[in-house]
């Protein structure tokens, strides 16, 4: 069977350069469906999809989106109004098996409508943008989606000894992830759980992957670096998550102490917002991280406070007794609006490796000052077990993996 790709992009500066794409899209064996998203003229190449018809998919007349002066607030209002028409375009061709992977090239503007419409479709689906800003923060860009980008080096402005084999190999590029794209399967998938680990808490989250795989989940690891927890919330908010173990909250950590892995509002929130199945341990919640030493504040590394340099690029710094009172206060009041099935697993031994007996982190005193404040912040119908373990201990992993796996029998009996 033939596979499709969805070539999409602003025809009206940029003809040429989608021709030579399509036509490499083409000759990769694939049926290319080309989506214009111009406002400033009617392209010189043939389209599929027509600006006009983009334009109307948002409830806007195309004419009305016309513009003349660079730097206009109307050009950011045609780029918001083409960005929901293609999202929409795009969105029926999914549906009707009209798009297996999709490509576009573009500016700052243009980066900002295309990655858009890639971040709107679902997770595998391959996603290639060519972009002038992809060598700088693509954060932006890219959010939790599994978007890839390729730095195009020059303008996307002709053809020549650069562009075309960078172009060439965009095309390649998606041809052959959807070439590695397997069917969708008919068989009924397991259960996904998401469970949330950082370096210092590897072991305790390995080992819960592999009782969760032994109980016939799906388990999807994510790296609580800022992104992991973003892409976490986002995966339940959108049903494709039907449980969290939240080993390692420490990016509410950040977000309250000035840190850098930062995830956001939704943090700890959407699993309790949706009644979806979650069971939290307060993993690595004592550490605040910045990036290379140097990035770390002054009176944070003053010798005041212990500190690890986890690597060249990640500096650690341990939260003080009052800081870690205000994070206790932020999880629970988090945990408290849940409306569905929470559970609190605490190890009194440490909340990583940092943490652990006589580690560089290691202050027994104030962890268990911050589980009293926590415990008695949470509300009572919040379970909350407490252990001597350490959090990388066989047994504790253990336990955490086996009340989870009551709680989702439990809510799967309830419904």
């Amino acid at each position: 069977m033939t596979r499709t790709a969805v070539l999409i992009g602003a025809l009206d500066t940029k003809g040429r350069e989608y021709e030579f794409v399509r036509a490499a899209l083409e000759g990769a064996a694939l049926h290319v469906v080309l989506i214009d998203v111009g406002v400033l003229a009617d392209p010189a190449i043939p389209v599929d999809v027509s600006a006009t018809e983009v334009a109307r998919a948002a409830g806007v007349s195309l004419d009305d989106l016309r513009f003349v002066r660079e730097g206009s607030d109307t050009r950011a209002h045609a780029l918001e109004v083409m960005s929901r028409g293609a999202i929409a375009v795009v969105a029926d061709l999914r549906a009707a098996g009209r798009c297996d992977g999709v490509l576009g090239l573009g500016g700052s503007g243009g980066s900002a409508l295309l990655s858009a419409v890639m971040r709107s479709l679902p997770l595998g689906v391959p996603k290639l943008l060519v972009s002038t800003m992809g060598s700088g923060d693509v954060s932006p860009y890219v959010q939790s989606s599994d978007l890839c980008i390729l730095h195009s080096v020059t303008d996307i402005a002709g053809l020549n000894r650069i562009s075309r084999p960078i172009l060439r190999n965009a095309a390649g590029a998606l041809a052959g992830m959807i070439a590695a794209t397997s069917e969708e399967s008919a068989v009924e998938h397991a259960p996904a759980v998401g469970v949330t680990m950082l370096g210092v808490t590897t072991p305790a989250g390995l080992r819960i992957v592999e009782r969760l795989e032994r109980a016939g989940f799906d388990p999807i690891v994510f790296h609580a670096v800022g992104s992991g927890g973003r892409a976490l919330e986002s995966l339940v908010g959108e049903g494709v998550l039907s449980g969290v173990i939240d080993l390692t909250i420490k990016e509410v950590t950040d977000d309250l102490l000035g840190g850098v892995f930062v995830a956001g509002p939704d943090r700890l929130r959407t699993a309790g917002r949706l009644g979806v199945p979650h069971v939290v341990v307060p993993g690595a919640v004592e550490v605040i991280n910045f990036g290379a030493f140097d990035t770390v504040p002054e009176q944070l590394r003053d010798g005041s406070r212990p500190l690890v340099r986890h690597n060249a690029q990640v500096t650690a710094v341990r939260a003080t007794p009052e800081e870690l009172f205000r994070i206790a206060d932020e999880v629970a009041a988090r945990l408290n609006a849940a409306v569905g099935s929470v559970e609190v697993l605490v190890p009194r031994g440490g909340f990583d490796s940092y943490d652990a007996p006589g580690g560089p982190f290691a202050d027994p005193a104030s962890d268990a000052a911050f589980i009293e404040r926590l415990v008695g912040a949470l509300r009572p119908e919040i379970t909350v077990t407490t252990s001597d373990s350490h959090i990388n201990d066989v047994a504790f992993a253990d336990a955490v993996a086996d009340r989870f796996i009551a709680l989702h029998e439990q809510e799967g009996d309830r419904r």
